[in-house]
């Protein structure tokens, strides 16, 4: 089942690992490989890259970085494939990502002897980045006929467990997951408060804003790792925030220019 309908379909730069992705699946799908399995072999590559800058092996550190974007989006297909959707399997993916990219950030922070505020600032920056992303893309998947209202807009109480699944450890989490986005998810949704009342989400936009998806920012990790750019990663992703009032500005701007021309 696709994420959107087929007019609501864009660029989205951030998900260039799709095919591959969507390949993976297909090859796993009549298999015991269970798409848990999948998000605990990105945590694993998301490790491996850690590793590899530490021990300076920038294009092998890029390799896994982008294997690690690939098998985020193998988990989902294959997910969609074998229909055996997860709530503990979507929460799990999340709650890695945020740790991974914690981690990444602060070893590129110790190893570029940046101040420690600069490294947590570029944390949080890249995390509103995604989460501007994220808020766009879950608004737009639940306005679009046909496409995949799975996710929801506003994550205010544990969902109910899906068959298979344990009630408990789905509660359990949802905790982790609302503790580690909570704070983010309420900031951009403060930003930009009225963005789930608009339709307007036109296909150039949102192209535009999946710049600021994931895959997207590990691929810019990995580029300026390989052009030897380590120190300077952390105050890229700090000025790279400069596009989030750009973008919100734009969502006010094409709603009222929607109404006006209603």
């Amino acid at each position: 089942m696709s994420k959107l309908a087929p007019e609501d379909k864009f660029i989205d730069f951030s998900d260039y690992g799709r095919p591959i992705a969507r390949g993976i699946a297909t090859f796993l799908k009549n298999t015991q490989v269970t798409p848990i399995h999948i998000t605990l072999a990105f945590g694993v590559s998301g490790l491996l890259a850690i590793y590899l800058i530490f021990e300076e092996y920038y294009w092998a550190a890029a390799f896994f970085l982008i294997l690690k974007s690939i098998l985020d989006a193998a988990d989902g297909e294959l997910s969609r494939q074998k229909n055996t959707p997860s709530y503990v399997g979507r929460y799990l993916d999340s709650i890695f990502d945020i740790v991974l990219n914690f981690l990444l950030l602060f070893s590129i922070g110790f190893l570029s002897h940046s101040p420690i505020w600069i490294t947590f600032l570029a944390f949080i920056c890249i995390q509103l980045q995604g989460t501007l992303y994220n808020y766009y893309y879950v608004i737009l998947r639940n306005i679009s006929i046909g496409g995949d209202n799975t996710s929801k807009v506003f994550e205010q109480k544990a969902p109910i467990a899906f068959a298979g699944e344990n009630q408990k450890t789905v509660n359990v989490m949802f905790m982790i997951f609302n503790f580690l986005y909570g704070f983010f998810d309420r900031f951009i949704q403060m930003l930009d408060v009225n963005a789930h009342r608009s339709k307007n989400y036109p296909n150039w936009f949102m192209s535009f804003v999946s710049v600021y998806g994931l895959g997207f920012q590990l691929m810019l990790i990995s580029v300026l790792l390989i052009l030897g750019y380590l120190h300077f990663i952390l105050l890229f992703f700090v000025a790279y925030t400069v596009l989030l009032p750009i973008m919100i500005t734009i969502r006010k701007a094409l709603n009222q220019y929607s109404k006006r021309n209603g």
